[in-house]
Protein backbone atom coordinates (compact mmCIF):
# COMPACT_ATOMS: atom_id res chain seq x y z
CA UNK A 1 0.00 0.00 0.00
CA UNK A 2 1.37 2.98 -0.89
CA UNK A 3 2.47 5.26 2.06
CA UNK A 4 1.57 8.83 1.84
CA UNK A 5 -1.19 11.20 1.12
CA UNK A 6 -0.41 14.84 -0.45
CA UNK A 7 -2.69 17.75 0.00
CA UNK A 8 -2.91 20.91 -2.40
CA UNK A 9 -4.28 23.58 -0.86
CA UNK A 10 -4.49 26.16 -3.49
CA UNK A 11 -4.82 29.90 -1.68
CA UNK A 12 -5.25 33.19 -2.96
CA UNK A 13 -1.96 34.44 -3.05
CA UNK A 14 -0.28 30.71 -2.83
CA UNK A 15 0.20 27.32 -3.19
CA UNK A 16 0.77 25.32 -0.30
CA UNK A 17 1.46 21.20 -0.91
CA UNK A 18 1.57 19.08 2.58
CA UNK A 19 2.57 15.13 2.16
CA UNK A 20 1.58 13.57 5.19
CA UNK A 21 1.95 9.74 6.85
CA UNK A 22 -0.51 7.95 8.57
CA UNK A 23 0.07 9.51 11.72
CA UNK A 24 -0.01 13.18 10.01
CA UNK A 25 3.38 13.51 10.57
CA UNK A 26 4.40 15.85 7.85
CA UNK A 27 6.91 14.49 5.54
CA UNK A 28 7.03 17.97 3.24
CA UNK A 29 5.74 20.81 3.27
CA UNK A 30 6.54 23.98 0.66
CA UNK A 31 4.15 26.73 0.40
CA UNK A 32 5.24 29.80 -3.00
CA UNK A 33 3.48 32.70 -3.86
CA UNK A 34 2.33 33.38 -7.32
CA UNK A 35 1.51 36.80 -8.85
CA UNK A 36 -1.81 38.86 -8.18
CA UNK A 37 -2.93 41.25 -11.10
CA UNK A 38 -5.17 43.98 -10.10
CA UNK A 39 -6.30 46.03 -13.93
CA UNK A 40 -8.47 48.32 -12.64
CA UNK A 41 -9.58 49.59 -8.81
CA UNK A 42 -11.61 46.82 -7.74
CA UNK A 43 -10.53 44.03 -10.05
CA UNK A 44 -8.59 40.87 -8.81
CA UNK A 45 -7.31 38.93 -11.55
CA UNK A 46 -5.15 35.43 -11.01
CA UNK A 47 -3.34 34.08 -14.10
CA UNK A 48 -4.74 30.46 -14.33
CA UNK A 49 -0.72 29.18 -15.98
CA UNK A 50 0.53 30.56 -13.40
CA UNK A 51 -1.57 29.21 -10.59
CA UNK A 52 -0.80 25.66 -12.56
CA UNK A 53 2.90 26.11 -12.34
CA UNK A 54 2.75 27.33 -9.34
CA UNK A 55 1.28 23.72 -8.20
CA UNK A 56 3.42 21.51 -10.09
CA UNK A 57 6.60 23.11 -9.17
CA UNK A 58 5.59 22.99 -5.30
CA UNK A 59 4.58 19.51 -5.60
CA UNK A 60 7.48 18.57 -7.23
CA UNK A 61 9.60 20.41 -4.11
CA UNK A 62 7.45 19.13 -1.51
CA UNK A 63 7.78 15.12 -2.87
CA UNK A 64 11.31 15.71 -3.05
CA UNK A 65 11.88 17.30 0.46
CA UNK A 66 9.92 14.33 2.14
CA UNK A 67 12.36 12.40 -0.10
CA UNK A 68 9.01 10.65 -1.38
CA UNK A 69 8.30 9.43 -5.16
CA UNK A 70 5.32 9.91 -6.33
CA UNK A 71 5.05 6.13 -6.56
CA UNK A 72 3.97 6.34 -2.85
CA UNK A 73 1.25 8.33 -3.32
CA UNK A 74 -1.78 6.82 -2.24
CA UNK A 75 -4.69 9.77 -3.05
CA UNK A 76 -4.14 13.35 -3.34
CA UNK A 77 -6.80 15.87 -2.33
CA UNK A 78 -7.75 19.37 -3.21
CA UNK A 79 -8.43 22.67 -0.99
CA UNK A 80 -8.88 26.04 -2.82
CA UNK A 81 -9.71 29.79 -2.46
CA UNK A 82 -13.78 29.47 -3.50
CA UNK A 83 -15.82 31.62 -5.60
CA UNK A 84 -12.64 32.30 -8.17
CA UNK A 85 -14.07 31.77 -11.09
CA UNK A 86 -12.35 30.07 -14.18
CA UNK A 87 -13.27 29.33 -18.26
CA UNK A 88 -10.76 27.11 -20.31
CA UNK A 89 -11.33 25.04 -23.39
CA UNK A 90 -12.59 21.66 -23.19
CA UNK A 91 -10.34 20.57 -26.09
CA UNK A 92 -6.82 23.12 -25.76
CA UNK A 93 -7.18 23.52 -21.98
CA UNK A 94 -5.88 26.83 -22.59
CA UNK A 95 -7.63 29.50 -20.26
CA UNK A 96 -10.17 31.74 -21.91
CA UNK A 97 -9.20 34.99 -19.79
CA UNK A 98 -7.74 35.29 -16.50
CA UNK A 99 -9.46 33.86 -13.51
CA UNK A 100 -11.46 36.62 -11.36
CA UNK A 101 -10.84 36.02 -7.77
CA UNK A 102 -13.19 35.62 -4.68
CA UNK A 103 -12.26 39.34 -3.79
CA UNK A 104 -13.02 40.97 -7.37
CA UNK A 105 -15.73 43.74 -7.24
CA UNK A 106 -16.67 44.57 -10.67
CA UNK A 107 -19.76 43.00 -10.98
CA UNK A 108 -21.42 45.20 -7.90
CA UNK A 109 -23.84 47.14 -10.05
CA UNK A 110 -24.91 43.38 -11.61
CA UNK A 111 -25.69 42.48 -8.11
CA UNK A 112 -27.74 46.12 -6.97
CA UNK A 113 -29.99 45.52 -10.15
CA UNK A 114 -30.95 41.90 -9.31
CA UNK A 115 -31.65 43.60 -5.31
CA UNK A 116 -33.46 46.25 -7.03
CA UNK A 117 -35.59 43.68 -8.92
CA UNK A 118 -36.67 42.26 -5.37
CA UNK A 119 -35.02 38.96 -6.47
CA UNK A 120 -32.36 38.42 -3.31
CA UNK A 121 -35.05 37.24 -0.97
CA UNK A 122 -35.75 34.25 -3.16
CA UNK A 123 -32.18 33.92 -3.92
CA UNK A 124 -31.19 33.53 -0.43
CA UNK A 125 -33.97 31.17 0.52
CA UNK A 126 -32.32 29.05 -2.31
CA UNK A 127 -28.75 29.50 -2.11
CA UNK A 128 -28.75 30.19 1.64
CA UNK A 129 -25.95 33.35 0.11
CA UNK A 130 -26.96 37.27 -0.13
CA UNK A 131 -26.15 39.09 -3.43
CA UNK A 132 -22.77 40.11 -3.47
CA UNK A 133 -19.95 40.09 -6.09
CA UNK A 134 -17.51 37.82 -3.76
CA UNK A 135 -19.76 34.63 -5.05
CA UNK A 136 -19.54 33.59 -8.78
CA UNK A 137 -22.38 33.74 -10.74
CA UNK A 138 -22.25 37.55 -11.90
CA UNK A 139 -18.49 36.56 -12.69
CA UNK A 140 -19.32 34.02 -14.72
CA UNK A 141 -21.65 36.06 -16.55
CA UNK A 142 -19.61 38.83 -16.64
CA UNK A 143 -16.31 36.96 -18.87
CA UNK A 144 -19.61 35.07 -20.87
CA UNK A 145 -20.40 38.75 -21.39
CA UNK A 146 -16.99 39.99 -22.50
CA UNK A 147 -14.91 37.39 -23.78
CA UNK A 148 -16.14 37.46 -27.35
CA UNK A 149 -17.49 34.41 -28.64
CA UNK A 150 -17.62 32.52 -25.06
CA UNK A 151 -21.50 32.54 -24.85
CA UNK A 152 -21.81 31.36 -27.48
CA UNK A 153 -19.09 28.59 -26.98
CA UNK A 154 -20.14 28.40 -23.36
CA UNK A 155 -23.77 27.01 -24.80
CA UNK A 156 -22.50 24.03 -27.22
CA UNK A 157 -20.31 22.54 -24.67
CA UNK A 158 -16.73 23.82 -25.88
CA UNK A 159 -15.87 25.73 -22.56
CA UNK A 160 -15.33 24.32 -19.21
CA UNK A 161 -16.25 26.68 -15.89
CA UNK A 162 -14.70 25.75 -12.23
CA UNK A 163 -13.16 27.07 -9.36
CA UNK A 164 -10.39 26.13 -8.79
CA UNK A 165 -10.67 22.97 -7.40
CA UNK A 166 -12.41 22.32 -10.72
CA UNK A 167 -9.38 23.35 -12.62
CA UNK A 168 -6.92 21.32 -10.80
CA UNK A 169 -8.41 18.38 -10.99
CA UNK A 170 -8.90 18.77 -14.43
CA UNK A 171 -5.77 19.44 -15.23
CA UNK A 172 -4.06 16.74 -12.71
CA UNK A 173 -6.33 14.44 -14.82
CA UNK A 174 -5.83 15.02 -18.37
CA UNK A 175 -9.00 16.44 -18.78
CA UNK A 176 -11.17 13.25 -17.88
CA UNK A 177 -12.47 14.85 -14.65
CA UNK A 178 -14.54 18.04 -14.79
CA UNK A 179 -15.86 17.68 -10.94
CA UNK A 180 -16.85 19.99 -7.91
CA UNK A 181 -17.74 19.33 -4.22
CA UNK A 182 -20.93 21.14 -2.93
CA UNK A 183 -18.76 22.71 -0.40
CA UNK A 184 -17.22 24.77 -3.50
CA UNK A 185 -20.82 24.61 -5.28
CA UNK A 186 -22.71 26.22 -2.59
CA UNK A 187 -20.22 29.18 -3.00
CA UNK A 188 -21.51 29.22 -7.09
CA UNK A 189 -24.93 31.07 -6.37
CA UNK A 190 -25.72 28.35 -8.74
CA UNK A 191 -26.74 25.52 -6.37
CA UNK A 192 -29.69 24.40 -4.57
CA UNK A 193 -28.59 24.32 -1.06
CA UNK A 194 -31.35 21.00 -0.11
CA UNK A 195 -31.26 19.47 -3.46
CA UNK A 196 -26.90 19.86 -3.41
CA UNK A 197 -27.92 20.05 -7.84
CA UNK A 198 -27.59 22.83 -10.27
CA UNK A 199 -30.84 24.97 -9.95
CA UNK A 200 -32.16 25.60 -13.43
CA UNK A 201 -34.07 28.70 -12.32
CA UNK A 202 -30.69 30.16 -10.83
CA UNK A 203 -28.72 29.17 -13.83
CA UNK A 204 -31.82 30.81 -16.49
CA UNK A 205 -31.22 34.49 -13.67
CA UNK A 206 -27.95 34.45 -13.99
CA UNK A 207 -27.67 33.33 -17.77
CA UNK A 208 -25.28 30.60 -17.26
CA UNK A 209 -25.80 27.96 -19.85
CA UNK A 210 -25.75 24.42 -17.83
CA UNK A 211 -23.21 23.04 -20.38
CA UNK A 212 -20.38 24.05 -18.98
CA UNK A 213 -20.79 23.34 -15.07
CA UNK A 214 -18.73 20.59 -13.58
CA UNK A 215 -20.67 17.49 -12.18
CA UNK A 216 -21.56 17.83 -8.20
CA UNK A 217 -19.37 15.01 -6.99
CA UNK A 218 -19.20 14.10 -2.65
CA UNK A 219 -16.58 15.55 -0.86
CA UNK A 220 -14.99 12.41 -0.38
CA UNK A 221 -14.97 9.86 -3.34
CA UNK A 222 -12.13 9.10 -6.56
CA UNK A 223 -12.94 11.62 -9.06
CA UNK A 224 -10.36 10.29 -11.67
CA UNK A 225 -6.11 9.41 -11.16
CA UNK A 226 -3.62 11.33 -12.80
CA UNK A 227 -2.65 11.66 -16.32
CA UNK A 228 0.23 13.27 -18.02
CA UNK A 229 2.02 14.49 -15.23
CA UNK A 230 5.58 14.33 -14.80
CA UNK A 231 5.50 14.84 -11.16
CA UNK A 232 3.53 12.29 -10.56
CA UNK A 233 3.24 8.69 -12.14
CA UNK A 234 -0.73 8.14 -14.07
CA UNK A 235 -3.13 6.05 -12.03
CA UNK A 236 -2.72 8.12 -8.40
CA UNK A 237 -6.32 8.65 -7.33
CA UNK A 238 -7.91 12.24 -7.12
CA UNK A 239 -10.31 11.55 -4.26
CA UNK A 240 -11.49 14.92 -2.07
CA UNK A 241 -12.42 18.05 -2.29
CA UNK A 242 -13.27 20.36 -0.11
CA UNK A 243 -13.33 24.68 -0.28
CA UNK A 244 -10.94 25.89 2.00
CA UNK A 245 -12.87 27.15 4.99
CA UNK A 246 -15.02 23.95 4.88
CA UNK A 247 -11.47 21.87 4.15
CA UNK A 248 -10.47 23.91 7.48
CA UNK A 249 -14.04 22.60 9.73
CA UNK A 250 -13.04 19.22 8.85
CA UNK A 251 -9.52 19.30 9.57
CA UNK A 252 -10.02 20.85 13.01
CA UNK A 253 -12.21 17.71 13.69
CA UNK A 254 -15.34 19.45 13.84
CA UNK A 255 -17.73 16.76 13.79
CA UNK A 256 -20.20 17.84 16.17
CA UNK A 257 -22.88 20.51 15.63
CA UNK A 258 -22.03 23.43 16.95
CA UNK A 259 -18.34 23.31 17.22
CA UNK A 260 -16.58 26.35 15.31
CA UNK A 261 -13.54 27.13 13.93
CA UNK A 262 -12.27 30.15 12.87
CA UNK A 263 -9.27 30.42 9.73
CA UNK A 264 -6.76 33.34 9.22
CA UNK A 265 -5.95 33.57 5.71
CA UNK A 266 -5.62 36.44 3.41
CA UNK A 267 -9.69 36.71 4.44
CA UNK A 268 -10.71 35.65 7.95
CA UNK A 269 -13.50 33.28 7.99
CA UNK A 270 -15.65 31.64 11.14
CA UNK A 271 -17.63 28.34 10.55
CA UNK A 272 -20.04 26.61 12.94
CA UNK A 273 -20.76 23.02 11.92
CA UNK A 274 -25.07 23.58 12.03
CA UNK A 275 -25.60 19.67 11.16
CA UNK A 276 -27.70 17.85 8.95
CA UNK A 277 -29.81 20.97 8.04
CA UNK A 278 -29.36 24.22 6.82
CA UNK A 279 -29.71 27.21 9.15
CA UNK A 280 -31.18 30.45 7.72
CA UNK A 281 -29.46 33.17 9.18
CA UNK A 282 -31.29 36.40 10.14
CA UNK A 283 -27.95 38.38 10.45
CA UNK A 284 -25.96 38.32 7.35
CA UNK A 285 -24.27 35.34 7.79
CA UNK A 286 -23.84 32.62 4.83
CA UNK A 287 -25.64 29.23 4.88
CA UNK A 288 -23.41 26.94 3.32
CA UNK A 289 -22.60 23.16 2.40
CA UNK A 290 -20.08 22.07 4.99
CA UNK A 291 -18.82 18.73 3.35
CA UNK A 292 -20.56 15.79 1.80
CA UNK A 293 -19.29 12.21 2.57
CA UNK A 294 -20.85 9.19 2.02
CA UNK A 295 -23.42 8.88 4.26
CA UNK A 296 -23.56 12.22 5.76
CA UNK A 297 -24.17 16.09 4.76
CA UNK A 298 -23.24 18.48 7.17
CA UNK A 299 -24.07 22.14 6.87
CA UNK A 300 -22.37 25.53 8.37
CA UNK A 301 -23.09 28.94 8.80
CA UNK A 302 -20.26 31.18 7.92
CA UNK A 303 -19.08 34.68 8.55
CA UNK A 304 -16.90 35.74 6.22
CA UNK A 305 -13.85 39.31 6.38
CA UNK A 306 -12.62 39.56 3.11
CA UNK A 307 -9.48 41.23 4.45
CA UNK A 308 -7.26 39.42 7.00
CA UNK A 309 -3.76 38.52 6.50
CA UNK A 310 -4.28 40.23 3.29
CA UNK A 311 -3.90 43.57 5.52
CA UNK A 312 -0.58 42.61 7.10
CA UNK A 313 0.56 42.01 2.97
CA UNK A 314 -0.54 45.44 2.27
CA UNK A 315 1.21 47.10 5.31
CA UNK A 316 4.38 45.05 3.47
CA UNK A 317 4.21 45.70 -0.44
CA UNK A 318 1.42 48.55 -0.05
CA UNK A 319 2.91 51.45 2.96
CA UNK A 320 6.69 49.05 3.31
CA UNK A 321 6.68 49.24 7.37
CA UNK A 322 7.44 45.87 7.44
CA UNK A 323 9.98 43.42 5.44
CA UNK A 324 7.95 40.06 5.66
CA UNK A 325 4.23 39.49 6.83
CA UNK A 326 6.00 38.11 10.40
CA UNK A 327 7.68 41.17 11.81
CA UNK A 328 4.38 42.63 12.44
CA UNK A 329 3.88 41.16 15.75
CA UNK A 330 7.41 42.61 16.84
CA UNK A 331 6.24 46.45 15.01
CA UNK A 332 2.69 45.81 16.87
CA UNK A 333 4.51 44.95 20.47
CA UNK A 334 6.95 47.81 20.31
CA UNK A 335 3.98 50.35 21.20
CA UNK A 336 1.95 49.32 24.81
CA UNK A 337 -1.55 50.30 22.68
CA UNK A 338 -2.79 52.11 19.05
CA UNK A 339 -2.16 55.37 20.16
CA UNK A 340 -6.02 56.14 19.49
CA UNK A 341 -5.62 54.55 15.68
CA UNK A 342 -8.15 52.63 14.38
CA UNK A 343 -7.47 50.32 11.37
CA UNK A 344 -10.86 49.18 9.28
CA UNK A 345 -9.05 46.26 6.55
CA UNK A 346 -11.96 47.23 4.23
CA UNK A 347 -9.74 46.97 1.69
CA UNK A 348 -12.17 44.94 -0.83
CA UNK A 349 -15.52 46.50 1.07
CA UNK A 350 -16.75 44.62 4.08
CA UNK A 351 -18.28 41.33 3.93
CA UNK A 352 -20.67 40.04 6.71
CA UNK A 353 -22.21 40.74 8.52
CA UNK A 354 -22.26 44.49 6.85
CA UNK A 355 -22.07 43.24 3.35
CA UNK A 356 -20.98 46.50 2.22
CA UNK A 357 -19.46 46.26 -1.35
CA UNK A 358 -18.88 49.68 -1.75
CA UNK A 359 -16.85 50.07 1.95
CA UNK A 360 -13.04 50.55 1.84
CA UNK A 361 -10.44 50.77 4.32
CA UNK A 362 -10.10 53.24 6.94
CA UNK A 363 -7.01 54.14 9.58
CA UNK A 364 -8.29 57.04 11.69
CA UNK A 365 -7.17 58.88 14.81
CA UNK A 366 -3.51 59.66 13.44
CA UNK A 367 -1.93 61.99 15.06
CA UNK A 368 1.62 63.89 14.54
CA UNK A 369 2.55 60.98 17.65
CA UNK A 370 1.40 57.83 15.63
CA UNK A 371 4.23 55.97 14.30
CA UNK A 372 4.76 52.53 12.24
CA UNK A 373 3.91 50.31 15.62
CA UNK A 374 0.86 52.18 16.61
CA UNK A 375 -0.66 51.53 12.90
CA UNK A 376 0.93 47.37 12.81
CA UNK A 377 -1.05 47.40 16.14
CA UNK A 378 -4.16 48.65 14.87
CA UNK A 379 -4.00 46.21 11.91
CA UNK A 380 -4.43 43.54 13.89
CA UNK A 381 -6.42 44.61 16.20
CA UNK A 382 -8.98 45.35 13.04
CA UNK A 383 -8.33 41.66 12.11
CA UNK A 384 -9.61 40.48 15.68
CA UNK A 385 -12.47 43.01 15.66
CA UNK A 386 -13.62 42.30 12.33
CA UNK A 387 -14.31 38.81 13.94
CA UNK A 388 -15.92 39.62 16.71
CA UNK A 389 -18.78 41.29 14.92
CA UNK A 390 -18.70 37.79 12.74
CA UNK A 391 -18.87 35.83 15.92
CA UNK A 392 -21.36 38.06 17.56
CA UNK A 393 -23.68 37.89 15.24
CA UNK A 394 -23.17 34.08 14.90
CA UNK A 395 -23.83 33.61 18.68
CA UNK A 396 -27.74 35.61 18.03
CA UNK A 397 -28.06 32.69 15.28
CA UNK A 398 -26.42 29.19 16.97
CA UNK A 399 -27.52 28.90 20.81
CA UNK A 400 -24.87 26.55 21.32
CA UNK A 401 -22.09 28.57 22.85
CA UNK A 402 -18.89 26.62 22.65
CA UNK A 403 -16.81 27.04 25.30
CA UNK A 404 -13.81 27.53 23.45
CA UNK A 405 -12.76 28.20 19.48
CA UNK A 406 -10.21 26.59 17.36
CA UNK A 407 -8.02 29.06 15.35
CA UNK A 408 -5.89 27.56 12.07
CA UNK A 409 -4.20 29.40 9.75
CA UNK A 410 -1.07 31.28 8.76
CA UNK A 411 -1.62 34.33 10.85
CA UNK A 412 -2.51 32.40 14.19
CA UNK A 413 0.63 31.96 14.63
CA UNK A 414 0.63 35.26 15.59
CA UNK A 415 0.45 35.44 19.85
CA UNK A 416 -0.64 39.28 20.19
CA UNK A 417 -3.23 38.49 17.71
CA UNK A 418 -4.56 35.35 19.00
CA UNK A 419 -4.36 36.86 22.80
CA UNK A 420 -6.54 40.19 21.35
CA UNK A 421 -9.19 37.50 19.82
CA UNK A 422 -9.57 35.64 23.05
CA UNK A 423 -9.79 38.94 25.34
CA UNK A 424 -12.65 40.52 22.47
CA UNK A 425 -14.29 37.10 22.18
CA UNK A 426 -14.37 36.31 26.05
CA UNK A 427 -13.74 32.79 25.64
CA UNK A 428 -10.74 30.72 24.92
CA UNK A 429 -8.79 30.69 21.49
CA UNK A 430 -7.50 27.30 21.13
CA UNK A 431 -4.51 26.97 18.50
CA UNK A 432 -3.53 23.22 17.56
CA UNK A 433 -0.37 21.88 16.59
CA UNK A 434 -1.09 21.80 13.25
CA UNK A 435 -2.11 24.92 12.07
CA UNK A 436 -2.15 24.20 8.35
CA UNK A 437 -5.58 22.27 9.26
CA UNK A 438 -7.04 23.51 5.87
CA UNK A 439 -4.57 21.14 3.60
CA UNK A 440 -5.09 18.62 6.58
CA UNK A 441 -8.63 18.43 6.07
CA UNK A 442 -8.40 17.78 2.12
CA UNK A 443 -5.58 14.80 3.18
CA UNK A 444 -8.50 13.49 5.04
CA UNK A 445 -11.01 13.31 2.89
CA UNK A 446 -8.81 12.21 0.01
CA UNK A 447 -7.53 9.50 2.40
CA UNK A 448 -10.67 8.58 3.76
CA UNK A 449 -11.90 7.33 0.05
CA UNK A 450 -9.26 5.21 -0.93
CA UNK A 451 -9.23 3.30 2.33
CA UNK A 452 -5.96 5.33 3.94
CA UNK A 453 -7.69 6.28 6.75
CA UNK A 454 -10.80 4.23 8.07
CA UNK A 455 -12.71 6.66 9.93
CA UNK A 456 -13.28 10.04 11.20
CA UNK A 457 -12.39 8.83 14.80
CA UNK A 458 -8.38 8.56 13.82
CA UNK A 459 -8.94 12.19 12.56
CA UNK A 460 -9.88 13.04 16.32
CA UNK A 461 -7.67 11.37 17.64
CA UNK A 462 -5.03 12.95 15.78
CA UNK A 463 -5.71 16.46 16.57
CA UNK A 464 -3.41 17.77 18.97
CA UNK A 465 -3.37 21.79 20.48
CA UNK A 466 -0.67 23.93 20.78
CA UNK A 467 -1.97 26.64 23.08
CA UNK A 468 -4.55 28.00 24.79
CA UNK A 469 -5.33 31.57 25.02
CA UNK A 470 -7.54 32.78 27.81
CA UNK A 471 -9.01 36.24 28.09
CA UNK A 472 -7.31 39.13 30.33
CA UNK A 473 -8.59 42.16 29.22
CA UNK A 474 -10.48 44.31 31.31
CA UNK A 475 -14.12 44.99 30.28
CA UNK A 476 -13.45 48.96 30.27
CA UNK A 477 -11.22 48.29 27.97
CA UNK A 478 -13.00 45.61 25.50
CA UNK A 479 -15.90 48.61 25.89
CA UNK A 480 -13.11 51.23 24.89
CA UNK A 481 -12.05 49.20 21.60
CA UNK A 482 -15.64 48.48 20.89
CA UNK A 483 -16.90 52.22 20.96
CA UNK A 484 -13.70 53.18 18.76
CA UNK A 485 -14.36 50.07 15.86
CA UNK A 486 -17.73 51.55 15.57
CA UNK A 487 -17.07 54.88 14.95
CA UNK A 488 -14.47 54.18 12.74
CA UNK A 489 -16.90 51.33 10.25
CA UNK A 490 -19.46 54.42 9.89
CA UNK A 491 -16.64 56.26 8.02
CA UNK A 492 -15.29 53.19 5.70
Amino acid sequence: MAKYVVAIDQGTTGTTVLVLDKKLAVKGKVTSEFPQHFPKPGWVEHDLEEIWDCTVSTLRRALSRAGVSGRDVAAVGITNQRETVALWSRRSDAPLARAIVWQDRRTAIDCQRLKDAGREPWIRERTGLVLDPYFSATKIRWLLDHVKGAHRRAEKGEIAFGTIDTFLAWRLTGGKAHVTDPSNASRTLLMNLRTLRWDPELLDLFGVPAAMLPEIKMSSEVYGVTKGLRVLPDGVPVAGIAGDQQAALFGQACFTPGDAKITYGTGAFVLTNTGPEPVASKFGLLSTVAWAIPGEVAYALEGSAFIAGAAVQWLRDGLGIIGSAKEVEALARSVPDTGGVVFVPALTGLGAPHWRADARGVIAGIDRGTRAGHIARAALEGIALEVFDLVAAMRQEVPHRPSATKVDGGACKNDLLMQLQADLLETPVIRPKMVETTALGAAFLAGLAVGYWKSRDEIGRAWKMDRKFTPRMSGAARDRMHARWKWALERA
